[in-house]
């Protein structure tokens, strides 16, 4: 992974006859060459080669036409732009230039083919790469380019796999104050998130995934610093939470058991193995 063998490979980039072959070389090449970021973003023409990329598959998501050899160059292509997304350097330019809007409408997508869902998965990946980190300005970003009402769509219909990843979103933007207000600011857009994680929850019963599971609760958990979204779910909590059985499958994740604790004390619920001890075991928020 010499530089040079670097810098040849984006040159290649800008050459459409090159390209295809860069992008599989250069994505290959992202976890030996950590400077690849800087690379791609300052050198000139590359974001836009990476760019036309992702436009030019634009006319197969509609009618759903998507190939497996097209759905892979262009997750190449992604690849790379979740690498610029990754890295402190480049983070804020990417942003500043709204490059994730050019990845909406993959997450728009209804097909459940595996181009399609390999194309929103990775799509996703570069939304959580951005999420990852901390930072308030990515939360705003994402919020006023409403990006929960695609998060949600994933939740809905997407693998296993892309489900998680978009529930991780989701879950970042609630961890940040102002992804919290946002989601509490009106009945609506409370509802819509806790009617999807409810339903997602109802899905769980038949085909169970505990990491899955662990961003739901922990969603959940964190609607319940809001005193608003507190008081809706003592009323709309999915009792499949409050169900040994059912939660019986994060028994070795102790993190995800205390915040499920947690949980049901914030909004007046215990695990009910007994009814008798309820009031007890409600009383008791500290024992965690």
């Amino acid at each position: 992974g010499s530089i040079e063998n670097v810098e040849q490979l984006v040159l290649e980039l800008t050459n459409p006859a090159t390209r295809e072959n860069a992008l599989l070389e250069l994505s290959k090449k992202r976890e030996t060459f950590p400077e690849l970021a800087p690379y791609l973003w300052h050198s000139f023409g590359t974001i836009s080669a990476l760019l036309q990329e992702i436009v030019s598959i634009y006319p197969m998501l509609n009618p759903p036409s998507l190939t497996a050899q097209a759905s892979n160059r262009v997750c190449n292509a992604l690849a790379l732009l979740q690498c610029v997304a990754s890295h402190y350097e480049t983070r804020g330019l990417f942003l500043k230039a709204h490059v994730p809007l050019f990845l909406y409408p993959f997450l728009n997508t209804m097909s459940r083919t595996r181009p399609f869902e390999y194309l929103r998965l990775t799509s996703l990946g570069v939304i959580g790469a951005l999420v990852k980190v901390d930072d308030t300005e990515v939360i705003n970003f994402l919020l006023s380019t409403e990006i929960i009402p695609l998060c949600l769509r994933t939740m809905e219909m997407g693998s296993e796999l892309s489900k998680t990843v978009a529930t991780f979103i989701v879950q970042k933007i609630l961890l940040d104050e102002v992804g919290l207000n946002y989601v509490c600011a009106t009945a609506a857009r409370f509802f819509a998130v806790s009617a999807v994680l409810g339903s997602m929850v109802q899905l769980l019963t038949e085909q169970p995934s505990v990491r899955l599971l662990k961003h739901i609760i922990r969603c959940y958990l964190r609607l319940s610093d809001n005193p608003r979204a507190r008081d809706a779910l003592k009323h709309c909590l999915p009792e499949q939470l409050k169900d040994l059985k059912f939660t019986s499958c994060l028994k070795d994740d102790l993190v995800t058991k205390r915040w499920l604790a947690q949980l049901l004390v914030n909004v007046g619920h215990s695990m009910q193995t007994n009814p008798q001890n309820a009031s007890q075991n409600v009383a008791q928020p500290n024992a965690l």
